[in-house]
């Protein structure tokens, strides 16, 4: 979902006392994994809701502290106190509009006091329908959140990482990045580029202990869909995708979480790609049918 604006000197305090981690809480005494690979820090955008939400869950019980990035500062600083009280890490909360770029320079000082070794840029959104019948300001914005502010994400965070010699990068692509997709065309087009780029910062980045990783799940329950328009059926809740993505984290490339992603991926596979452009376009007609039929009778 798109972030939101920042207010001034947000996310210099830190919300609630810690506690010490009982024997039944979800964090063992032992030190994680993910805490060994990419801690003790974590920046996650997108934080509020959605897939952002879920990886903030997941790092949390994990034992990883955390920076939560999302417009509404309300709704971050509740699941802040929610994850601190239940897995006593520490929490920072910054409300900010990523697709403004200055909040992503504003994110990147804000965070320069803290031993960041994990970025979660989860924060996006989607459009569906026929690219004529889009918002310019709407599809323009997309661009900004999908596309810029992801690159300057990993521009501001990528040289920390590899100056400490380990870390983390995880981007949100999806199952259209691999394709053109009509009805949903812009869209794809900012998940191609996400694509793109996490595979050629894991090459860059392979020698100098950073792991980056696209996931590229199918429908996912969330807010998502709303926003977007679209009708999705066979939805993967948000938690699977956040534990898979994780679990390949260091070890793939690009992973695809749900089996309908899988499924589509192997079979498009062995398609020359104006097929594949013909499924995928027929698959997004039919998830956004809906809309062609409220117009159609709007109109009569």
């Amino acid at each position: 979902m798109p972030q939101g604006p920042a207010g001034d000197g947000a996310g210099h305090g830190l919300h609630g006392p810690l506690r010490r981690r009982q024997p039944g809480d979800a964090v063992s005494a032992a030190v994680s994994r993910l805490v060994q690979a990419y801690g003790p820090w974590a920046v996650v955008t997108g934080a509020s809701d959605g897939i952002g939400r879920a990886f903030a869950h997941h790092l949390a019980a994990e034992g990883l502290h955390l920076v939560l990035v999302a417009r509404r500062e309300p709704a971050l600083a509740a699941l802040a106190g929610g994850l601190q009280q239940a897995y006593g890490v520490q929490c920072r909360v910054l409300p900010a509009d990523l697709s403004d770029l200055e909040a992503v320079h504003r994110l990147a000082e804000a965070t320069a006091d803290l031993d960041v070794g994990l970025l979660v840029a989860a924060a996006g959104f989607g459009t569906s329908g026929l690219f004529l019948d889009g918002d310019l300001g709407v599809e323009t914005a997309m661009v900004d959140l999908n596309c810029t502010a992801v690159a300057a994400l990993a521009w501001h965070f990528g040289p920390r990482l590899v100056q400490r010699g380990r870390g983390g990068v995880v981007f949100l692509s999806s199952l259209v990045a691999f394709h053109g997709t009509a009805h949903a065309a812009n869209y794809a087009a900012t998940k191609a580029y996400v694509q793109t780029l996490a595979e050629g910062l894991r090459a860059e980045w392979a020698g100098q202990g950073v792991d980056v990783i696209a996931s590229a799940p199918g429908p996912i329950r969330s807010g998502f869909a709303e926003r977007a328009g679209m009708q999705m059926a066979q939805a993967l809740p948000a938690e699977v995708v956040a534990r898979v993505t994780m679990q390949a984290l260091g070890r793939q490339t690009t992973v695809r979480p749900g089996w309908l992603s899988k499924l589509l991926g192997w079979s498009l596979a062995v398609l020359p790609r104006w097929a594949q452009v013909r499924v995928m376009s027929q698959v997004m007609k039919g998830m956004t049918a809906h809309r062609a039929q409220a117009r159609q009778a709007a109109s009569t």
